[in-house]
């Protein structure tokens, strides 16, 4: 238990004008969807859609706004559109606020 709190510690959110730069780490074509640890310091988000045309960003951005209870329209890709290390802006919402509504999915 001790080294998952040390792991939730470690993601690196930034902080922006518009909300917080949340980093992940996707994991397309996995099982189930959801939130499944942090790696490297950004929240691995697993989708059960394939990385193709945009459907397992998609699919990440619904699993967000669900887990996170706000708007897709609040969760904005700005870069990984084709990695697996992805940066999000989920506007909106504080690093502060960010870290504890994680936090509390971890």
């Amino acid at each position: 238990m001790a080294d998952r709190n040390r792991e939730q510690e470690s993601i690196a959110l930034e902080a922006t004008a518009e909300g917080a730069i949340l980093p992940v780490q996707a994991q397309a074509g996995a099982r189930r969807n959801g939130i499944v640890g942090v790696h490297a310091g950004r929240v691995k988000v697993a989708v059960t859609q394939a990385p193709e045309k945009g459907k397992a960003n998609a699919a990440i951005v619904e699993v967000l706004a669900g887990l996170l209870k706000i708007k897709r329209s609040q969760i904005v890709l700005l870069s990984g559109a084709t990695s697996s290390q992805k940066k999000f802006l989920v506007e909106g919402l504080g690093v502060e606020e960010l870290a504890e509504r994680l936090a509390a999915l971890l």
